[in-house]
């Protein structure tokens, strides 16, 4: 029996999955029912007559094409799909190039390298080269392999990516474009591909080899390109090779929810694609089937300032409920206490934990909060990434505190002693046996080890020039967090990671949160006496109560995910949008385009914080996000924390707090 796509679609939907031949942009709001549209149209044109093997469905995700297929499979009554070309851009690239891989130089049994592999290649390649890296920090394979994948998958130069992403290894840009040409040899020599190299190589081999792109494009009737929103250039262009002869491609996504510019992706695929198509049919999702109307209207008006993108408004089938609500805490402590008390308010009214998030712009926002819900017994799971106090460079930190608390902390030794170049587990067992012998930290960084070799020596003198400052009659917390975040620490971290200025934020959010503390025992006693009731109350019991747990996310691992109450915090000035990302072009618009993403995910009730004060202890006053402050008054509702608000200073009728004087 054929589907009933007038009964089982909205009008927008089935205008789209009935009527989409030729170049097709689909701009798809948020909770628009993207995904139902995209398998109704596969669905559509099977039951017309195209046979499964003429049909390429591109995901950014296996699990999202292997979710469309199975409803598809669903609706056509298991019909056998297996024939459909779906998966992501990699997967597709690598079935194409196994069949073509000689007229590129390589075998049909070439080896695709992971992350791991390529990691590894790239270390052999520095050792080939004879390249110094233990002289001075040098960037890891890690950085390396980082920089080679901006490069690749955005088109810009070697050192544009380098003084865009990594500046502080500008200096050494010519001696990486060595390594980098040195590693693309040794994947050739090896008959070796790595993630990037499958979706360059099917560009090159579409676009050097005229009569395989022929055979393909002949071959691929209706192209549907799911998240065209996220889409770099090298992908776009494969779409626009693939599409040249039957050009039945069908782009879904949403300008408004593109957000990923710091993995390449380009806005300008999906914004210049009626060029690109030129006569292509644009369609536009506005129904909205997750939010309130209250929510979107107040998610309608932060994307309304953007100037680059494709004017849309979306309406929502619920009734209006509650406006979004504007809270300015006092401080961070205040904000983490209150949107706490709200959670367990939201619990006792019917709402389950697990239909709960807290979104945020940067990791590190999180942390007044982590500790406040530990203190309330308030289980959490966390999105994109690992909980504060369980990151590696938060736990590098404490350990030189607790060798300057105790020094005769081995296992911080340790972890210190390994964190140096040079320094292996047997050369710091050795060290520690003799660090150990002596009365004081002081009298440790006394000693003079003879048996060491030259570089360990160096390495060690260099530990110690981050300890020598910390030793202190008064040794203050805060004060002793800030001397390591800025010692050769700093180059550990810019060495290793590609998101080091994230953990160095963190850093700094660690001295903040320190500065509450006067002396480092109770700071050291505390923090572990948190994190071991965390552990007691929490990890044992993940598996029993994942219904009871709300979401800590950041902003960008939440896009896609919805939940009944969501709470967005820290929206101050300085974190929407993040101070870097306005140094980038076209980061300003991104901010708020995050921003949008994050009211987005809320179905009836949603939240804005913002404290007013930064620091313990309100050092210093804050001011709300711009994002917030652009936006008109009637669409959001403000509690009362009887604090004194001034609007005079926002022409644009935004929102300002001024605290009592004394309370600062």
């Amino acid at each position: 029996m054929a589907i009933n796509y007038r009964q089982e679609l909205n009008k927008e939907q089935h205008e789209v999955v009935t009527q989409a031949d030729g170049p097709c942009l689909v701009l798809a709001g948020a909770g628009s029912g993207k995904t139902r549209t995209i398998v109704y149209r596969v669905a559509y044109l099977i039951e017309s007559g195209v046979k499964p093997e003429n049909i390429l469905l591109l995901t950014f995700t296996n699990k999202a094409a292997n979710e469309m297929l199975s409803r598809v499979r669903s609706l056509l009554k298991n019909r056998d799909l297996k024939n459909i070309w779906g998966g992501t851009f990699h997967h597709v690239a690598n079935r194409i190039l196994r069949k073509y891989a000689k007229l590129l130089g390589y075998t049909p049994k070439f080896t695709i390298l992971d992350e791991e592999d390529s990691n590894s290649l790239i270390k052999f390649c520095l050792k080939e080269l004879q390249i110094n890296t233990k002289e001075r920090r040098y960037p890891s394979p890690v950085v390396i392999k980082g920089i080679i994948s901006y490069h690749k998958n955005s088109g810009r130069k070697m050192t544009e990516v380098v003084e865009m992403k990594n500046p502080n290894w500008l200096d050494i840009a010519d001696e990486l474009k060595k390594i980098y040409r040195h590693y693309e040899q040794k994947k050739k020599e090896g008959n070796l591909m790595d993630f990037d190299d499958l979706l360059l190589n099917l560009f090159l081999l579409l676009n050097k080899f005229p009569k395989v792109k022929k055979i393909l494009s002949e071959k691929f009737h209706y192209i549907l390109v799911d998240e065209y929103q996220d889409t770099n250039k090298i992908q776009a262009a494969i779409i626009r090779e693939l599409a040249e002869v039957h050009k039945n491609v069908l782009v879904v996504g949403d300008d408004a929810q593109s957000i990923y510019s710091f993995r390449a992706a380009d806005i300008t695929n999906i914004l210049n694609f009626p060029k690109i198509f030129p006569g292509a049919k644009t369609y536009h999702l506005e129904t909205n089937y997750r939010s309130t109307p209250d929510i979107l209207d107040l998610a309608n008006a932060i994307i309304s300032f953007n100037k680059n993108q494709f004017p849309k408004k979306l309406v929502s089938l619920s009734k209006k409920l509650v406006k979004p609500m504007v809270i300015a805490p006092r401080s961070a402590d205040e904000e983490a206490e209150i949107i706490s008390r709200k959670i367990l308010e939201l619990r006792e009214t019917g709402v389950p934990m697990n239909k709960i998030a807290v979104l945020f712009r940067a990791a590190h926002h999180s942390q007044e909060l982590e500790m406040e819900l530990v203190r309330r017994d308030i289980p959490y799971d966390y999105r994109g990434g690992v909980k504060f106090f369980e990151r590696a460079h938060i736990k590098d930190i404490l350990a030189f505190l607790k060798i300057i608390n105790n020094y005769k902390d081995e296992i911080s030794w340790n972890r210190i002693l390994n964190l140096q170049p040079n320094i292996g587990e047997v050369t710091a067992k050795k060290i520690i046996s003799q660090l150990l012998k002596v009365r004081n930290i002081k009298d440790c960084l006394k000693i003079k080890f003879d048996n060491l070799t030259p570089k360990i020596s160096k390495s060690w003198q260099e530990l110690k020039s981050i300890l020598q400052p910390l030793i202190k009659e008064e040794s203050i917390p805060s004060e002793l967090i800030q001397t390591i975040s800025k010692s050769k620490y700093q180059e550990h971290l810019m060495a290793n990671f590609q998101n080091y200025q994230e953990r160095i934020d963190d850093l700094e959010q660690l001295a903040i949160f320190a500065e509450r503390y006067e002396n480092l025992n109770d700071f050291l006693a505390e923090i572990t006496m948190q994190e071991s009731f965390a552990a007691l109350k929490i990890k044992p019991q993940r598996d029993q109560d994942d219904e009871e747990r709300i979401v800590l996310s950041t902003i960008h691992q939440a896009k896609g995910l919805e939940w009944e109450a969501v709470f967005v915090i820290n929206l101050t000035d300085q974190s929407l949008p993040n101070p870097r990302a306005l140094k980038e072009e076209g980061g300003l618009e991104e901010e708020r385009r995050l921003f949008y993403v994050a009211v987005t995910r809320a179905q009836k009730r949603l939240y804005l914080t913002y404290p007013l004060t930064g620091g313990y202890n309100s050092l210093y006053l804050t001011a709300p996000s711009p994002f917030l402050r652009e936006l008109p008054e009637d669409i959001w509702q403000e509690e009362d924390n009887g604090i004194e608000k001034d609007y005079s200073s926002l022409a644009d009728g935004g929102i300002s707090y001024l605290p009592e004087i004394d309370e600062l």
